[in-house]
């Protein structure tokens, strides 16, 4: 049997009091107060989601991670979706085929992204297989418009003040069509410049 979920990283957010486009209603001469720059808090930093799709039960799983975006933590995520979601919903699923971004953190030129998959696949005792989508073309990942968009709706016009806000308000996010998803912080720190030789 074969899982199919889509994953790709969400463009970063800053965390704060900070400005978030769109329109709501509000008392009047009551607006919400925000920043009136945006740079980036040191304290706060920034939430950095990374989700997968499960495009068949129509269910998704963010992580927001709190470090950096490298292939460890897209894998991380990808491990977290399947332990928390998707090893109950294909339970006699021997392969997973992945479809994401041919750029970022799941590139498919990164050698880090192959041995982390290969760490995972020999943990969980799957084949997996990964499907880019052609470098300049990543709004064919059905999760940008079947997910992703719906977040960003949900919490148009509020400031994500803090990492708690944003898991609330992804984890929130459903749809007419049935969209559920869950979030969870990821607090795993993931090194930057790890280098993966040919052999």
């Amino acid at each position: 049997m074969l899982a199919q979920p889509c994953a790709n990283a969400k463009k970063k957010e800053l965390i704060g009091e900070f400005k978030n486009g769109g329109q709501e209603w509000q008392t009047k001469g009551s607006p919400e107060k925000v920043n009136g720059h945006d740079f980036e808090d040191k304290e706060l930093g920034k939430g950095l989601p990374y989700g997968i799709h499960d495009i068949f039960r129509n269910k998704g799983w963010v992580s927001v991670g709190i470090d950096h975006d490298t292939a460890e933590s897209a894998v991380a995520s990808i491990r977290q979706w399947w332990l928390r979601m998707g090893k109950t919903a294909y339970t006699e699923a021997t392969q997973l085929l992945i479809t994401a971004g041919s750029g970022g953190s799941n590139g498919y030129r990164i050698r880090l992204w192959k041995r982390e998959l290969q760490k995972l696949a020999d943990e969980l005792g799957l084949t997996i297989s990964v499907c880019h989508f052609p470098p300049g073309i990543r709004k064919w990942n059905k999760i940008e418009h079947q997910v992703f968009c719906h977040i960003t709706a949900n919490w148009r016009t509020r400031p994500l003040s803090s990492l708690e806000t944003v898991v609330n308000l992804i984890a929130n996010t459903t749809t007419t069509k049935g969209l559920r998803i869950e979030c969870e912080l990821d607090k795993g720190e993931y090194a930057r410049g790890i280098v993966v030789t040919p052999d």
